[in-house]
């Protein structure tokens, strides 16, 4: 281990999520690259090092630093240099001269305990001689705290964190509760709060630890798509985390309750709610329910301009689309629900030609760019994403606080029609209908039998099964559809019926193989060989959609396998491993949770941006363009060439994406599909699952793998219960406005 003493002279970098920095040093009049975590160094400042030198392939030696530990300024010149370099806002070289002439070696005594002596300076006003003083207080508080933190084995990334948090609170905070970090700070979850608190000497029965074990949970329930847990299984899920039985939680959850972190529903059954989920719900079925109106209205005016539009655009409606048609009309709440090739898209259009023909202004969303970009060439109107739409302002939790269209700022619209609804979680319906006056009709078309949301609810079904929002379902195939095999089968599936799997039909095939390593060769074959002639598409454009994450044919292991032959090796590829994950330039990439705050932009010629926003969603996918070794950055192009700078620590939100479970494929079409089935949990290989991953593909679907395995998931109607009570609010609000109207 070396060591180096000297001036920073230049901050050339600096990851300020991580403090990663590359500096200059000063060291006897020579300057030395040094880069490591150090978020709580500025310029000017004397610095003892300890590390080892670097060969860096593209930047030559460096001095990677393992310790770094500030030295105070011992002289005059080094006081000088430190209040010169810019270290401290408002005092450049000049004035810090004439500091230090004034004050010789007791000025920093003078800043930090009689700041108000910095006005005997000239040009240096009371107010400029108090923001000095906070400055030197600041750097010098953050540089104790980074201290301080790191002895309980934080990262330098985390301690800047939950130094911009809490501040001086921090060492109470650290002291008393150090599970307030996991409800304060992103990114901290129980596990790693535990690890901090145990070092802090906190006990494992701490009733702390024991009420922020039972929030966790319910927290990670949210992430399976649960709005509540039922208090039997939220007790042993607790424990499970805890490492220990709890018997009774009745006494911890009564103190969360009174802290308004949870609301408890006796009903037939006891609940647990996160406090947060339990309002959107309600609110969002009180808002469902003042939209929920309707007017009367002259059907045979309605019929006549339908058919008018029939013959100016040459389409006809069947009977149920007619009836969508009337119903939105009538209607300020509607939903329009039916599976591949029932006329959702005709109908749709058919609603914008009527709705513009009355001078009505329409916006056009769905839940992802893939969707709203379909949205768009089904229509030939622009489609957003809802979060577009809503002009998300990047607050972290995606809640109407963090949209620009809100109760205060609506939509300017007097129709709002949103595609794939059966992707939109609870969270996002929220702040939707938050943005949405009453009076506006909103038109909402899905198909139910798609699997639920990645995020938490089952907001279609449950409006749906609410039996209190005029639903149409279309169920006609038209002609068309009726000639492709993937729309014939998909109905199929969803009805029960087994699939004839001859391999006579012209998009749909089954390659029967029974062994895992058998079946991922194949599927190389037809992505890289076969596919991209039969469908006219490049190989990226083919997705694999698995059911699982893990085991042999899990996103995982298939990820890294398909990464080596469509994206292999090559030394003009720059890459880099995180996490035990290679990331290399040209990998399909997929973003895995919802990040409100990250920035985008959409780069013109010469890569000056034309377009600037916040915010990339769970399961949206992109193609990494540039890995930075110097700046440590990786440039990631998604939809609408929407260009995302991830940090090294931002990469924990990524993953390949040459594979992707059926569940994040939801809201998206390709081209082609292959899909492996060889076996899996019963709960999770069933109907809903299987037909969802065959109207994924718009040309062709290959299921490659066991062909029993197909037919037990045709015949397996068992799903992953669900969690959720909107349906029961929207009643109980209902039921509430009808006493109401009666009184």
């Amino acid at each position: 281990m070396e060591k180096l003493e000297g001036y920073i002279d230049h901050i050339i970098f600096r990851n300020n999520d991580n403090g990663y920095t590359v500096m200059n040093l000063t060291v006897d009049g020579d300057e030395v690259t040094c880069v490591g975590m150090l978020s709580y160094v500025g310029e000017g400042e004397k610095v003892e090092l300890t590390g080892q030198y670097i060969s860096h392939p593209s930047y030559g030696e460096q001095f990677k630093i393992e310790t770094c530990t500030v030295k105070m300024p011992e002289d005059d010149e080094s006081v000088e240099r430190y209040l010169g370099s810019g270290a401290i806002k408002g005092v450049g070289a000049a004035l810090a001269a004439r500091i230090v002439r004034h004050f010789k070696a007791d000025t920093f005594r003078i800043i930090e305990e009689e700041p108000e002596r910095l006005a005997e300076i000239k040009g240096i006003s009371d107010k400029k001689a108090r923001e000095i003083a906070q400055q030197v207080y600041e750097k010098r508080d953050m540089r104790k705290a980074m201290i301080f933190l790191q002895q309980y084995g934080i990262t330098t990334s985390l301690a800047v964190k939950i130094y911009q948090q809490y501040g001086q609170a921090l060492y109470r905070v650290m002291q008393e509760n150090p599970y307030q970090l996991a409800e304060d700070i992103d990114g901290v979850g129980f596990r790693i709060a535990d690890e901090i608190a145990m070092r802090a000497g906190v006990h494992a029965d701490s009733e702390y630890r024991v009420k922020c074990a039972i929030f966790y949970v319910l927290q990670q329930a949210g992430g399976e798509g649960h709005i509540f847990l039922l208090k039997e299984q939220l007790m042993y899920k607790a424990g499970e985390l805890l490492g220990v039985p709890l018997d009774d939680i009745d006494q911890y959850l009564m103190d969360l309750g009174i802290e308004r972190k949870i609301i408890i529903k006796r009903e037939a059954e006891e609940r647990v709610y996160s406090a947060s989920a339990y309002f959107t719900e309600l609110n969002t079925a009180r808002m469902l329910c003042d939209l929920n109106i309707a007017g009367e209205i002259d059907e045979s005016t309605i019929q006549r301009k339908i058919a008018a539009i029939e013959k100016e655009t040459g389409t006809y409606l069947d009977e149920m689309q007619k009836k969508a048609v009337v119903e939105s009309v009538r209607c300020g709440l509607l939903v329009i629900t039916g599976g591949p090739g029932t006329g959702k898209t005709t109908t749709i259009n058919t609603l914008i030609s009527y709705f513009e023909s009355e001078g009505l202004r329409i916006l056009l969303a769905a839940p992802t760019g893939r969707a709203a970009k379909r949205m768009t060439e089904a229509t030939g109107y622009e489609a957003k994403t809802i979060h577009r739409m809503l002009e998300i302002s990047g607050a972290q939790d995606g809640s109407a606080d963090g949209f620009s269209r809100n109760a205060q700022n609506p939509l300017d619209a007097d129709v709002v029609i949103i595609d794939e609804m059966s992707m939109v979680d609870i969270y996002l319906m929220h702040a939707l209908l938050d943005a949405i006056t009453v009076g506006t009709r909103l038109i909402m078309v899905g198909d139910r039998n798609q699997l639920p949301s990645v995020g938490p609810g089952s907001v279609l079904k449950d409006i749906i099964d609410s039996g209190k929002v005029p639903v149409v379902c279309l169920t006609k195939i038209f002609r068309q559809a009726s000639e492709s095999d993937i729309v014939v089968n998909a109905h199929k599936i969803n009805r029960g019926e087994q699939v004839t799997l001859d391999n006579k039909s012209r998009d749909f095939f089954f390659l029967k193989r029974y062994d895992a390593n058998v079946i991922i060769s194949v599927m190389i074959q037809l992505i890289r060989d076969k596919l991209p002639r039969y469908v006219d598409a490049a190989p990226f454009d083919i997705q694999v959609l698995t059911p699982m994450r893990k085991g042999l044919l899990g996103v995982e292991r298939l990820n890294c396998i398909l990464q080596e032959y469509l994206n292999p090796p090559d030394h003009d590829k720059c890459e880099h491993e995180q996490n035990g994950q290679t990331f290399r330039e040209g990998d399909k990439v997929m973003q895995t949770k919802n990040n409100y705050q990250i920035e985008w932009e959409i780069r013109g010629r010469y890569g000056i941006p034309i377009e600037k926003g916040v915010g990339i969603f769970n399961g949206d996918m992109g193609v990494i363009r540039e890995i930075n070794r110097y700046t440590e950055r990786v440039t990631v192009e998604f939809d609408e060439h929407r260009m995302v700078e991830y940090t090294y620590s931002g990469l924990d939100e990524l993953e390949l994406a040459y594979a992707v479970t059926i569940h994040k494929s939801q809201g998206s079409e390709y081209p082609a599909v292959v899909i492996p089935l060889l076996s899996g949990p019963r709960m999770l290989m069933n109907r809903n699952l299987l037909y969802t991953a065959v109207t994924r593909a718009r040309r062709c679907v290959t299921v490659v793998g066991a062909s029993e395995t197909f037919e037990q998931m045709i015949d397996n109607t068992m799903e992953q219960k669900r969690y959720s009570s909107l349906a029961e609010r929207i009643c109980e609000l209902t039921e509430e406005d009808i006493r109401g109207g009666l009184g």
